[in-house]
């Protein structure tokens, strides 16, 4: 058994995946700011639910409240200084454009959709629960676009090393290698 210690529940290291959230302003501008917490529940059938929580009065939580429709851009690991960008300018201080970025609009919703991304979710809100500060919203997911690189075969067949996703734990991380599949290391015969 690996030797542990306990330390304060302050300490949340949750691994999670890095997006950019595109939200239209009231004015139609584009509008994008990290986060990340993001993930996916089962929803009833087959279907699930993208799952995204937002503390503060930021503007993007603003505009998801009044909209109800954003864009979901996995962040690849060259596209941290763009995140960072984001992440480190307020848009109630004025246009976010020093740093250089292409839009292309939702090809199933109205939202701005960041050209680097690698995989995209297009979603619309179907439900939202506040705690505290924050709001949790769970979404249906109206379209993916994915990187034309990317063949999948079946939903666990998404080679994570084509999209080099940024994983976020406080600090950024990026995935090293491929180790295996479902199945690969059970050892009973």
């Amino acid at each position: 058994m690996a030797e542990r210690k306990s330390v304060s529940p302050v300490y949340s290291m949750c691994v999670q995946p890095a997006f950019i959230i595109g939200t239209n302003n009231e004015d139609g501008s584009a509008n994008f700011a990290p986060i990340t917490w993001v993930s996916v529940t089962h929803k009833e059938g087959n279907g699930y639910l993208l799952v995204i929580s937002m503390s503060g009065t930021k503007r993007t939580k603003r505009n998801v409240l009044r909209s109800g429709v954003f864009s979901a851009n996995l962040v690849s690991v060259d596209m941290l200084p763009l995140m960072d960008y984001f992440g480190s300018r307020h848009a109630d201080d004025g246009k976010k454009d020093a740093v250089p970025y292409s839009v292309v609009r939702g090809a199933a919703l109205d939202v701005p959709v960041l050209d680097e991304s690698r995989w995209v979710y297009e979603c619309e809100v179907e439900r939202a629960v506040e705690t505290g500060d924050s709001t949790t919203f769970f979404c249906n997911i109206r379209n993916i676009q994915i990187d034309r690189r990317l063949e999948c075969r079946d939903i666990f067949d998404v080679d994570l090393t084509v999209l080099d996703p940024v994983i976020y734990s406080g600090k950024y991380h990026s995935l090293g290698k491929k180790l295996g599949e479902i199945g690969d290391f059970l050892s009973v015969e």
